[in-house]
């Protein structure tokens, strides 16, 4: 990897590494220069493949298993993460999440409170965790959350992830005021529809829509998100906290009426 990257020498914990997003993000660090911890809780061989491909190609990267609702376990995961890379952990991406349909309604509170603790809770938990490490090392280190563009239109049948994405927003905020003293800067990336394998086949008329309305012409690809990660955790950042950045094709940018 290179050794002129904007994430020459950090240390990265990515959650929810297994999956598309994540893996986009993964790599998108690497290429920069950064050590990578990968998170995962049944995604293993995925993340494992990712780490084995950032490895192949000169990167350092690991895989860590862990069920991050469980407090306990978002400290160990954040712990390890910096204890394989010599103590030291200069960036959490807090992109662990489900996002599952279910109308509110039928909704039952069990079901809303497995998208609030798995989405906004482990937010919490983790960067609690990563700014007191943070906080003791010099240089201090950066959070970025991944939240959504759903945070602020949410989509029938997801009120509890839209609810919950529009917590981590507002969590974020908070805590770069807190947290910034202690040399952590704290921000949310929010992504719009992201390609994967499969999705034209399973939704065709929310892709052509989604295609229709990017100012750009096209979905979003993991890399994008990883992009966006990436600026925000490097020094083209440094005076860039508590801020959303919308990461859509310009969907979002288009009138309603």
């Amino acid at each position: 990897m290179s050794e002129r990257g904007l994430l020459h020498g950090q240390v990265a914990l990515v959650t929810g590494a297994g999956g598309g997003i994540g893996r986009g993000i993964a790599r998108r660090f690497a290429e920069e220069g950064a050590a990578v911890a990968l998170h995962c809780r049944t995604s293993t061989e995925s993340a494992r493949e990712t780490a084995d491909r950032i490895r192949a190609s000169g990167g350092a990267a690991v895989v860590l298993r862990a069920d991050l609702t469980d407090e306990d376990a978002c400290r160990r995961v954040v712990a390890e993460a910096a204890d394989r890379f010599g103590g030291r952990l200069t960036a959490l991406v807090n992109n662990a999440g489900v996002q599952p349909v279910r109308e509110l309604a039928g909704m039952t509170v069990a079901e809303w409170r497995t998208v609030v603790d798995t989405d906004l809770t482990t937010v919490f938990a983790c960067t609690q965790a990563a700014a007191e490490l943070m906080r003791d090392q010099d240089g201090g280190g950066t959070v970025t959350h991944v939240a959504s563009v759903e945070a602020r239109s949410p989509a029938p049948g997801h009120a509890h992830y839209g609810a919950a994405k529009a917590a981590v927003v507002t969590h974020a905020r908070s805590a770069a005021q807190e947290y910034g003293p202690w040399g952590v800067r704290v921000n949310t990336v929010s992504p719009g529809l992201i390609d994967r394998e499969g999705l034209a086949d399973a939704w065709p008329e929310g892709v052509r829509r989604w295609r229709q309305a990017s100012a750009v012409g096209r979905l979003g690809r993991p890399e994008d998100i990883g992009d966006a990660c990436v600026f925000l955790a490097s020094r083209l950042a440094s005076w860039v906290t508590g801020h959303d950045l919308v990461v859509d094709g310009g969907v979002s940018a288009r009138p309603t009426w």
